[in-house]
């Protein structure tokens, strides 16, 4: 069973009959890049999703799913994967070293994504022990075989990885051979941290081996960052993390987050719940920091606002608290 917010099952949904590639072609032809949402553990799940969408996002990939457990584990495939009749293209990334199991949970997810991503990156030291995320950098002939096995059950597929220049042009070239239809490319090591920034350079030299569209991801804070990744390496489309979790609505060109955004982020929470942790820390995150010239990094909460936040017990808590403090900012 996959769940969904429809008790009797998904309802038709156009955007299941988009092709990603489709999108990068629109993209090309608006004269931008394509904007996409990063799988994120815990946090890109089906509200977030939905509210990115709304602006300006044009492709989301869920977190990173174990595929193992997701073909066993009924409880697995109710928690790790929900999705809606209104749901915006979507990409579902797995944590997979077998080509039996992706060939397995991407036959159970076709009816209800437009790709799946194998995830070629993930640095983490418990993912690598287990043969998945960045390990695979190591066994390119291994993710070739699953490609393949994606490909025959939805003939589409994704691929994220990082590793030392040389390594990633090999590995390009092998999944590429294999049949992938886009590549994602973060522009940092293994070891490197997220406060150090992306290798642009790097990027640029590895778009050039590709013969399909490329996506960069990392420090994709702004729109202009966005157009400004594109027009350094050469790449279709960007990926953002941390920056949309920041400012949900970035892509649709506001520089911090409106309060109509945090409206739609809650109302879609109200329809497709998730942990009251993860709301109060979306909120948190969405509502504290503006990267405008003149926001002097104060976002839609001031410091004590943000640890009242910390403080409610329930979704009527935050309304209140959101409501009094929208009602203040507009006297």
């Amino acid at each position: 069973m996959i769940r969904t917010t429809e008790h009797n099952g998904v309802a038709a949904n156009p955007a299941l009959d988009i092709n990603p590639l489709t999108l990068f072609e629109i993209a090309k032809k608006e004269k931008r890049p394509l904007y996409t949402c990063a799988p994120m553990v815990r946090y890109s799940k089906l509200a977030f999703r939905e509210t990115v969408a709304q602006y300006g996002v044009d492709l989301c990939w869920t977190p990173m799913i174990l595929a193992k457990e997701f073909n066993r584990s009924v409880f697995a495939r109710d928690s790790d994967f929900t999705t809606s009749p209104t749901s915006g293209p979507t990409i579902a990334q797995f944590g997979v070293c077998s080509p039996l199991e992706i060939s397995r949970s991407t036959t159970l997810l076709a009816p209800y994504v437009n790709g799946v991503d194998i995830n070629c990156g993930c640095p983490q030291s418990w993912a690598c022990a287990c043969s998945i995320g960045a390990a695979l950098m190591h066994k390119r002939e291994l993710v070739a075989e699953m490609v393949k096995e994606a490909k025959s059950a939805l003939k589409r597929d994704g691929f994220e990885g990082k590793k030392t220049v040389r390594e990633t042009i090999d590995f390009i070239n092998t999944v590429q051979d294999a049949g992938v239809d886009f590549i994602t490319i973060h522009g940092r090591m293994r070891s490197t941290p997220s406060s150090h920034p992306v290798n642009l350079e790097a990027i640029k030299l590895l778009t050039t081996h590709t013969t399909v569209p490329t996506l960069s991801n990392g420090d994709i804070f702004t729109l202009s960052d966005a157009f400004h990744h594109t027009s350094h390496t050469g790449v279709s489309g960007v990926m953002s993390a941390r920056g949309l979790l920041e400012n949900p609505a970035l892509f649709a060109g506001y520089a911090s987050t409106p309060w109509e955004c945090v409206d739609v982020f809650m109302n879609q929470v109200l329809k497709q719940p998730i942990p009251f942790k993860l709301v109060v820390h979306h909120l948190s995150e969405m509502c504290g920091t503006d990267r405008s010239q003149n926001g002097g990094n104060n976002g839609l909460l001031g410091k004590e606002e943000r640890m009242r936040l910390m403080e409610c017990r329930d979704m009527v808590d935050v309304i209140d608290l959101m409501d009094e403090v929208r009602g203040l900012r507009r006297l």
